[in-house]
């Protein structure tokens, strides 16, 4: 049995599992088919406090951080010209926040 809240985007659904020995989990049948996940398939589990999230898919961050920084050097900008473009970005939508107040 499973339970779902549904966000105007996002719907969550939550699935009881029971842990059993050695920490083992048995990932729903539904769950399984929903994300296309077969036996073999490394998931992540992501802990934040209390809150566990497993995933099938890989935190993409080093990946990311590799094409930022391929990109940053192909058109010749540094990390001083972003943190700059953020600042003035962060004045203009303080400026438009002020005026629509």
């Amino acid at each position: 049995m499973s339970s779902t809240l549904q966000d105007s985007n996002i719907d969550v659904r939550t699935y009881p599992v029971r842990l059993r020995g050695r920490g083992q989990i048995t990932v729903p049948q539904t769950v399984r088919d929903n994300l296309q996940v077969t036996e073999g398939d490394v998931l992540t589990l992501l802990q934040a406090g209390d809150l566990i999230l497993l995933t099938p898919k890989q935190p993409k961050v080093p990946e990311l951080a590799d094409k930022i920084a391929a990109l940053m050097e192909a058109e010749n900008v540094t990390l001083a010209d972003l943190l700059l473009g953020l600042e003035e970005e962060r004045q203009t939508i303080w400026q438009e926040r002020q005026q629509g107040a």
